[in-house]
């Protein structure tokens, strides 16, 4: 599997001085097409901003970081909105959708915005994956919050991107619901090559990927594949996340 995403040497540093923080420190790591990856670590660890680093969506301070065969340092905002819009989906905590659109138009809101139209087989093949056929017509206030963050991740297939980003996809979920969100990634993965890189503070969303990297002080300090919740709160601990 060649890799999707490549971080080379990525250090962030945010603020200038005596009050500068440095939110990652030469972190390298490399993503496999077609893999579900999870990103761990306590609080103030540098999990976003590696996430925020990857996708396009910050740039490092120093290092490379690659999106298949595109280097990110070089390009401008503008390049960097159309890369995101175009090759990137992403999945937040909170839903960010547009309550006044039905489902359909959440869902298809990528491509009105970047003037191209929806492929109809495609659209119709998301929304019977993420178990909304029926609904299309409903507004978001009319759904549940798993049914919401449903609408999320269509949303962010729907171009078909290279790599789908989520910060906390299940963090405003119940337990249930969040299973059934999770189940629902890795389905994606499974069986539309998806790759996918997540960030969580939760063992049980993360056992559900093939791989952990744990980050602690703005550094990769292990990593862990085939992970079980009870192994990855384990190492979690010992990162003294749970103290």
């Amino acid at each position: 599997m060649t890799d999707v995403v490549r971080l080379d040497a990525v250090s962030k540093v945010y603020g200038k001085g005596q009050g500068a923080v440095a939110a990652l420190r030469e972190v390298s790591a490399s993503i496999a097409g077609g893999s579900f990856t999870a990103v761990m670590g306590p609080s103030g660890s540098g999990k976003s901003t590696f996430l925020h680093c990857a996708a396009g969506l910050d740039l490092p301070s120093s290092g490379s970081v690659r999106l298949g065969g595109t280097e990110l340092a070089n390009m401008s905002e503008t390049q960097l909105t159309e890369l995101r819009r175009e090759r990137v989906g992403f999945v937040f905590q909170a839903f960010n959708l547009v309550s006044s659109l039905t489902v359909t138009e959440n869902i298809t809101l990528p491509l009105r915005l970047a003037g191209a139209k929806a492929d109809p087989a495609w659209l119709a093949e998301i929304v019977r994956r993420v178990g909304l056929t029926g609904r299309t017509d409903r507004r978001p206030a009319q759904l549940s919050g798993g049914q919401q963050q449903r609408v999320a991740i269509a949303r962010a297939l729907v171009t078909r991107p290279e790599v789908l980003f989520g910060d906390e996809p299940t963090g405003a979920l119940d337990t249930m619901t969040a299973g059934d969100v999770l189940k629902l990634l890795r389905e994606v993965v499974d069986s539309l090559g998806q790759t996918v890189v997540m960030v969580t503070h939760d063992p049980v969303a993360a056992s559900y990927a093939d791989s952990v990297l744990f980050l602690a002080d703005g550094r990769i300090v292990d990593a862990m594949s085939a992970p079980s919740a009870e192994k990855v709160a384990e190492r979690m601990t010992r990162l003294g996340a749970w103290k």
